[in-house]
């Protein structure tokens, strides 16, 4: 097959271009595939952090054609153009914020008006963690314009089919990212150079208000000195630091908590959950995690939080911990039951044993499948 991924990759950072890439080098295993990106994802004024680009080398890089300016309507018809031109059998539309409606919708629109290729949405979050009615205005608006979709849990297709009833869809998990692991760093190693030990957990990825550090830190402080743990809170921070800087001081935590603020390139990446005994998702909301599929890599067990897809992803007490959001007590809880038992022993071959639910080339496939129902329909 000819398939199209519309969507962001290489030079820019992050799980969205992550996925792109991962998904592009499955498919090109058995397809030809073009990747029409974005010469501009957001606006210099609109983004949080530091830099939108990669600069400490991706560990996997696909070529793109950087088309779409997010807010230049006339790179759009441009873009429609390239994956017409390419005579796609398929294409697939990644969506994860209703900010790029506009120009994900007229590109779709452009594209079924000029070719008989389905248009598959692979929708990373229907709607945005920090949403407004603005959001899900657009979102109803410019989903409309797919003939399917691919999302990646049970709650984000019970939210898709409130804006797209009768919608041609199918779920998904996150795939596992595979490409960390490829490290021969072994644990020694990464503890060695981070100058860690004892029992050690981590919490990964940008520090966002939904990510619920809080509570993470509350449940730090209910762990008994003894019990000699030690947090790396890595990420860039997405909102002010202070607080949390006074956090850890009023709580007396702040020998126990290592803060990394910055975003950490691939290459960096496999120091820390090689390091790390338990990784810890304390979101208060979320649709899925692509850092639980970053822990499973390194079969590293995890705590999450129910809400949205994580519970659907970590099975109780065999590869992790679910808890209630916003719950610092059972967060510790989980925290003591896993350094007082054998789960640490027990939990990594639970995860290998689970790895076939998440891989890339299930993800292809589902694709590929809606592209065949929507064909038949």
């Amino acid at each position: 097959m000819r398939i199209c991924l519309v969507g962001p990759a290489h030079p820019y950072r992050g799980g969205i271009s992550h996925f792109t890439q991962m998904l592009a080098r499955e498919l090109e295993t058995a397809h030809d595939v073009r990747i029409v990106g974005y010469s501009r994802l957001y606006p210099a004024l609109l983004f949080p952090g530091r830099t939108q680009y990669d600069e400490g080398g991706a560990l996997v890089q696909v070529e793109s054609l950087r088309l779409i300016d997010s807010v230049n309507p006339f790179t759009y018809a441009r873009a429609a153009d390239a994956v017409v031109e390419f005579a796609p059998d398929l294409v697939v539309v990644k969506w994860w914020h209703p900010f790029f409606a506009p120009a994900l919708r007229t590109i779709a629109n452009a594209v079924k008006r000029r070719s008989s290729a389905p248009v598959v949405f692979l929708c990373h979050n229907v709607l945005p963690h920090e949403g407004s009615a603005v959001a899900t205005a657009l979102a109803r608006w410019g989903l409309r314009a797919a003939d399917a979709f691919l999302v990646q849990s049970r709650e984000d297709l019970a939210t898709l089919q409130q804006f797209v009833p009768n919608a041609i869809a199918d779920v998904h998990p996150h795939p596992t990212y595979t490409q960390f692991a490829a490290s021969s760093m072994t644990r020694a190693q990464a503890r060695s150079r981070l100058e860690v030990d004892g029992r050690v957990l981590l919490f990964f990825g940008l520090v966002r208000p939904y990510k619920g550090v809080e509570d993470l830190l509350h449940a730090v402080a209910r762990l008994p000195r003894d019990a000699a743990v030690t947090l790396l809170l890595v990420g860039e921070f997405y909102e002010a630091r202070e607080p949390y800087e006074r956090l850890l001081q009023s709580l007396g935590i702040a020998d126990r908590v290592r803060v990394v603020d910055r975003y950490v390139p691939d290459a960096e990446v496999a120091q820390y959950f090689m390091a790390a005994d338990l990784v810890v998702l304390p979101y208060r909301s979320a649709s899925q995690s692509g850092i639980a599929q970053t822990a499973f890599a390194f079969e590293r067990p995890v705590v999450v939080t129910a809400v949205g897809g994580l519970p659907d992803v970590v099975e109780d007490g065999v590869t992790g911990y679910v808890v209630p959001p916003r719950d610092p007590a059972a967060l510790a809880a989980a925290v003591t039951r896993f350094f007082a038992g054998d789960d640490a022993a027990r939990m990594p071959q639970a995860i290998r044993a689970s790895a076939s639910r998440f891989t890339w080339a299930g993800c292809a496939r589902a694709l590929i499948a809606l592209g065949e129902q929507v064909r038949s329909s």
